[in-house]
């Protein structure tokens, strides 16, 4: 008699040489979907047995790279070392679940849900995140900018009096379209509060313009 499968249990079809994730009885058939997705085929559910570690890792390797290849070619576990387990990136939740599931499995000698994890895991950071040695490459083109004033934008010119033993005074000119503007404001308050120590800030606007040609 047929072993009875649950639905999402990962199994190896000799007929077709690969291993599918089991979805539902179809009459005298078992339908089994490609791992990572795609059509379901037709096995017969008395030659399929439970995957190996091995062979679960293979098929989550050919269904990351299978997905890469769609997207691109931009990532590849083709060069990974699959030896080693993967590391999980702090403050992604999905990483953190992956490394404990992964963790248990560990500490109660279940060495296929720890094989397990480490193929989630491995294709979360293939495609969750830009893993250090993956292929992704980024060029930047250099552009020279020169900076000058905006000549549509006003400077501005401000000083506050920061006088004062215990605390500053706080008087403000408040923006000012020059120099001059600042120092006749001081002058008035100086005769006002007998105050001496200002702080002056001068403010303006920049574009970055390209150089010729760029």
């Amino acid at each position: 008699m047929a072993e009875q499968w649950e639905k999402g249990t990962l199994v190896y079809d000799p007929r077709t040489d690969k291993v599918g994730e089991y979805r539902d009885a179809a009459g005298r058939y078992a339908m089994l979907r490609p791992v990572g997705g795609g059509r379901e085929w037709q096995a017969d559910p008395a030659l399929i047995r439970r995957a190996t570690a091995e062979e679960r890792l293979s098929a989550g390797v050919r269904a990351a790279n299978s997905r890469s290849g769609r997207a691109g070619g931009v990532a590849s576990l083709q060069g990974d070392d699959v030896s080693r387990p993967p590391e999980p990136l702090a403050g992604c939740a999905t990483c953190e679940d992956l490394a404990v599931r992964r963790d248990e499995a560990r500490a109660r000698c279940d060495g296929t849900e720890e094989t397990d994890a480490n193929v989630l895991l491995r294709r979360h950071l293939r495609t969750g995140h830009e893993v250090p040695g993956s292929s992704h490459r980024r060029i930047f083109r250099y552009v020279p900018y020169s900076i000058v004033q905006d000549a549509t934008a006003e400077p501005e010119y401000e000083a506050r009096c920061v006088s004062g033993d215990e605390a500053d005074c706080g008087a403000a000119s408040g923006p000012c379209r020059g120099p001059a503007e600042v120092e006749e404001w001081q002058r008035r308050h100086t005769q006002q509060t007998r105050h001496s120590r200002y702080r002056r800030n001068f403010a303006d606007y920049a574009v970055m313009e390209p150089a010729d040609g760029c």
